[in-house]
């Protein structure tokens, strides 16, 4: 079954013991992102947690770090939550391939329940709190935004919608910060907006699905449905609820719905913010969201995410989903393409497992890599190995590298590239010279290296492998 709502998933998380309750009273700072950045140094099995009892918020429920570990994004897509994290990608590649799926559109959602349309005060509404100590303001980092470009009428502008998970800043009463990343769909439909002179609508939706989280970071087609998207995920219909003040199509399951507008022509500071880079931001003018309408559930769950020094949940959030799109751009021009794995820092780094068609092909696979959707204003770092290393066996990449890898016949590097504004080796911001590391054997008529006598693994060692981890299995059991 699928989750279309943030309380079904939690709920199954904690049947599957993978959601803590803190019952005990906290403090909303430092005491909710310290649990959370503490539950991300827990391993790739942390749990969720979920706040019951916060100083200064009567009735409200904070969740934090949801999407923060291999088993709970397993059970996000409804699978064994033990299921490794290899065969998760190749799932959701599946999945993902049977885009689009169908979005089931409703009449009412529990989102509707509180309405406010006077005297809206989001410091009252939202329980708000800094991540890092650093931070300029109160950071809302895990909702999925919705808009349409402006500039399209009829059927096209319908098609044109788009849900992303950009930052936003809540700088007075009905004012949030946003900041549209020149990459991403939202700054294309803002730059329209501001080319008629026209403010953009907007919804701002909060305590969402786990699915529509994950597919609003996927660096997706800019024709593709978000909707459609989770749908095929899910393996079934996607329910959403059209805004009557903005007439966009929001997730039926949100705790929060923000309805507003992006103020044309208008910038003003915002920042700085602990980042997922690992850094502080600093502070940059931001375009200004005006909040003329907020609607949300009887007593809702408010979600946020830690973002800090890696790994914290957005890494587990945004891995998965960014490996499978390129995997699949990729191997539609290169069928010889294995596996992509996009996991460390939004892939700022990605690693392409490929055979090789002749020589120089691995340095076409990875200038590939950098003119994808992600690539473009991502993907600094691009190694590419042979079909026999598994590009999440980081062991496997390293001796890959150690070995193949010589800098005078097997090193790219492209001058002037863009890149995410965020990135801090950037310079000047969002530029930046980016690299392809070969590291795989050479090819006729590429000569260099001696590379006729690798090792191969005895050849039960798979068998092995499996009966091993059988006989672990069962003395866990005992």
């Amino acid at each position: 079954m699928p989750f279309n709502d943030l309380r079904s998933y939690l709920s199954a998380l904690e049947e599957q013991n993978q959601l803590l309750r803190i019952k005990e009273p906290v403090l909303p700072e430092p005491d909710i992102s310290a649990a959370a950045c503490a539950a991300t140094k827990l391993g790739e099995k942390s749990p969720a947690l979920l706040f019951e009892n916060i100083q200064g918020y009567h009735d409200a429920s904070i969740a934090m770090n949801v999407h923060g570990s291999w088993p709970n994004l397993a059970i996000a897509m409804d699978m064994p939550k033990n299921t490794p994290l290899k065969q998760q990608f190749f799932e959701f590649v599946r999945r993902y391939q049977n885009y689009p799926g169908e979005v089931e559109h409703r009449s009412e959602a529990p989102w509707q329940e509180v309405v406010i349309e006077e005297d809206i005060n989001l410091f009252e509404i939202l329980p708000l709190f800094r991540l890092n100590h650093g931070d300029g303001g109160f950071y809302i980092d895990k909702a999925s935004i919705v808009s349409r470009d402006p500039s399209l009428t009829g059927e096209a502008h319908e098609k044109s919608q788009n849900v992303g998970m950009y930052r936003l800043e809540v700088k007075g009463k009905n004012r949030i910060g946003i900041q549209p990343v020149p990459a991403h769909d939202i700054a294309i439909h803002f730059q329209r907006a501001e080319e008629l002179g026209v403010d953009l609508p907007i919804a701002i939706t909060i305590g969402n699905d786990p699915m529509i989280g994950t597919v609003g970071a996927m660096p997706i087609l800019y024709e593709q449905s978000e909707y459609a998207m989770a749908a095929a995920l899910n393996e079934a219909p996607y329910p959403v609820v059209r805004t009557e003040l903005t007439g966009l199509d929001v997730p039926w399951g949100s705790e929060f719905v923000l309805e507003g507008r992006i103020i044309s022509r208008f910038r003003e500071a915002e920042g700085p913010f602990g980042e997922f880079t690992g850094h502080y931001s600093g502070g940059r003018l931001m375009p200004v969201v005006e909040i003329t309408k907020v609607s949300h559930r009887k007593k809702p769950l408010y979600e946020h995410l830690y973002l800090g020094m890696p790994w914290t949940e957005i890494d587990y959030m945004m891995g998965i989903n960014t490996c499978a799109p390129l995997y699949v751009q990729l191997k539609q021009a290169y069928p010889e393409i294995e596996a992509v794995n996009a996991l460390y820092t939004h892939g700022l780094i990605v690693i392409v497992s490929t055979k090789t068609r002749f020589g120089g092909f691995a340095k076409g696979v990875g200038m590939r890599v950098l003119t994808t959707p992600h690539g473009l204003g991502y993907a600094k770092v691009v190694i590419v190995v042979d079909e026999t290393i598994d590009p999440f066996n980081l062991p496997q990449v390293m001796w890959a590298i150690s070995t193949k890898f010589n800098p005078e016949f097997d090193l790219v590097t492209v001058p002037g590239l863009s890149i995410l504004p965020l990135d801090p080796a950037s310079e000047p911001s969002g530029m930046t010279t980016k690299m392809i590391i070969d590291a795989t054997t050479p090819k006729a008529p590429e000569t260099h290296g001696h590379f006729s006598q690798e090792l191969r693994d005895p050849i039960t060692t798979e068998d092995w492998v499996e009966k091993l981890q059988a006989m672990i299995e069962a003395g866990n059991q005992k």
